[in-house]
C-alpha cells in the first residue's frame, strides 16, 4: 500500500496553487462583503482548463478522475477561497460531466466548449421547497407541446448562481408520481436556457457564501427543445444518481481543505499572540483542541481518498462517499469553530477571516445532503436496519 501522492496529482495541486495565490483572503472578504461573484478567479480557473476536468478531451475537457477533482477543489478551499471559490466552480464541473455522459451530440457540441472556457454559467435546479431531500416528490412539471418540445412550470429553491446563469440542468416530472411503478420513475432531466421572461429568480439572504447567490426560482411555461433531454425521458433520476456520489466526495474534499486552512490560521495566531507574558499556544487549553482537529482532518482525508479511488475504479462507493461527506464536513466545521475560539474576540472580527471560514464551513453539514440523511443511508443501506424514512 503506497500512501505517497502521485506526482501528477502533486503537479495539479501546485498548478492550482499558483492561480489561487493571486486571490488572497482580502479578495474573498471583499467578494463576501459586497456579495459579488468572483469573476476574476472563475475566469482564471477557466483559462487554465480546470472547469472541464471531468469532461472528455473531445468535448473540451480534461478527462481526469474524481481523485484529481478532489485535489483541485481541496486546494481551492485551502487557499482561503473557502466555499465561495468552490461553489463558483463545481456546478460547471459537474454539469459538464453529466452533459458529456448523457447529453445528445448536438447539445454537447453546442454547450460544452462555452462552459469550459468560462463564457457560460450553468445552475443545477433540483431542490424544491416542499420536497427537500425527497427528490421523487418534486412537482415542477413538463408537458409536451404539439412539436414534442417540453413546457416547464414550477418552483425550485436553493439554486446556486441562478441570477447570473444563462442555462440550467433542471429535474422535472414528466409523468405524475401516481402513474409510475417506482417513485424515481417519471422524472426527466433537461438542459434549459434561462429565459428571464419565463423564469423569476429571487436571492435568498443567507448566513455565508454571499459571493455566490442561492435563489428561489419561479418557472412559468419555460419552453425547452426536445433534443435537450439529458439521458432518457422519465429516467432522469438515473442520470442524476451518476453525479451524486461524485458530488459528495468532492464536497468532502472541499470541507477538508477549508478545515486545514482554518487550523493553519489558528496555529499561526496561537504562536504569535501573547497574553500574560507568553504565547497563548503554550497553553494546553489552546493546544489540545487544535491537535484534535489535525487528527480528525487526517483521518477524514483517508476516507475521501478511498471513496475517490473506488469511484474512479467504477466500484460501488455509496458507503464511502457518504462517510467522507459526513466526516469531512464535521471535521472541517470543528476546525473552523476552534479557529474562531483560538482567536478569542478577534475571531469575531472579519479582518481575521476565521469568522468567514466558520460561516462557510457550517453549510457543509447540511448540503448537498444533511448529516441525518447520511446516517439514514448508512443505517439502512449498509447496516441493514429497518428504513426509518
Amino acid at each position: 500500500m503506497d500512501f505517497n501522492e502521485p506526482q501528477e496529482r502533486r503537479d495539479i495541486r501546485n498548478a492550482v496553487a499558483e492561480i489561487t495565490a493571486r486571490f488572497n483572503d482580502d479578495y474573498w472578504l471583499a467578494c463576501d462583503r459586497d456579495e459579488v461573484f468572483p469573476y476574476e478567479f472563475y475566469q482564471a480557473m477557466a483559462d487554465a482548463g480546470w472547469l472541464g476536468v471531468l469532461a472528455p478531451l473531445e468535448s473540451g475537457g480534461g478527462s481526469l478522475g474524481i481523485a484529481d477533482v478532489c485535489t483541485i477543489m481541496e486546494q481551492v478551499a485551502y487557499s482561503g477561497a473557502a466555499m465561495a471559490g468552490c461553489t463558483a466552480m463545481h456546478p460547471t464541473i459537474f454539469a459538464m460531466n453529466i452533459i458529456a455522459t448523457f447529453g445528445q451530440e448536438e447539445l454537447k457540441a453546442a454547450v460544452l466548449p462555452t462552459m469550459a472556457d468560462g463564457s457560460s454559467h450553468v445552475s443545477f435546479a433540483i431542490t424544491e421547497p416542499n420536497s427537500g431531500s425527497d427528490t421523487t416528490r418534486i412537482t415542477t412539471f413538463a408537458h409536451r407541446d404539439e412539436a414534442g418540445d417540453f413546457v416547464v412550470s414550477g418552483q425550485k429553491v436553493w439554486i446556486s448562481k441562478s441570477t447570473m446563469a444563462d442555462a440550467m440542468l433542471i429535474l422535472v416530472r414528466t409523468t405524475p408520481r401516481e402513474d409510475v411503478t417506482r417513485p424515481s420513475d417519471g422524472l426527466t432531466m433537461l438542459y434549459a436556457d434561462i429565459d428571464r421572461d419565463r423564469v423569476l429568480t429571487r436571492k435568498i439572504d443567507k448566513m455565508g457564501r454571499a459571493a455566490v447567490d442561492s435563489c428561489e426560482m419561479f418557472i412559468d411555461e419555460l419552453r425547452v427543445p426536445a433534443h435537450r433531454v439529458i439521458g432518457e425521458v422519465d429516467r432522469g433520476f438515473y442520470a442524476l444518481l451518476q453525479g451524486l456520489n461524485a458530488e459528495r466526495i468532492v464536497i468532502a474534499a472541499e470541507a477538508l481543505g477549508l478545515g486545514r486552512r482554518a487550523l493553519e490560521t489558528a496555529v499561526r495566531y496561537a504562536k504569535e499572540r501573547e497574553v500574560f507574558g507568553r504565547p497563548i499556544g503554550q497553553n494546553q487549553g489552546i493546544q489540545f483542541p487544535l491537535a484534535e482537529s489535525l487528527m480528525e482532518l487526517d483521518a477524514a482525508s483517508l476516507v475521501v481518498q478511498h471513496a475517490a479511488w473506488k469511484y474512479d475504479q467504477g466500484l460501488e462507493c455509496g458507503k464511502e462517499a457518504n462517510s467522507a461527506k459526513y466526516l469531512c464536513g464535521a471535521a472541517g466545521f470543528r476546525a473552523a469553530d476552534r479557529a474562531v475560539q483560538t482567536h478569542g474576540g478577534f475571531g469575531y472580527a472579519k479582518e481575521y477571516h476565521v469568522e468567514r471560514y466558520f460561516r462557510e464551513s457550517r453549510v457543509m453539514r447540511i448540503a448537498p445532503i444533511s448529516e441525518a440523511m447520511i446516517l439514514n443511508y448508512i443505517s439502512h443501506r449498509v447496516l441493514g436496519m429497518p428504513k426509518s424514512y
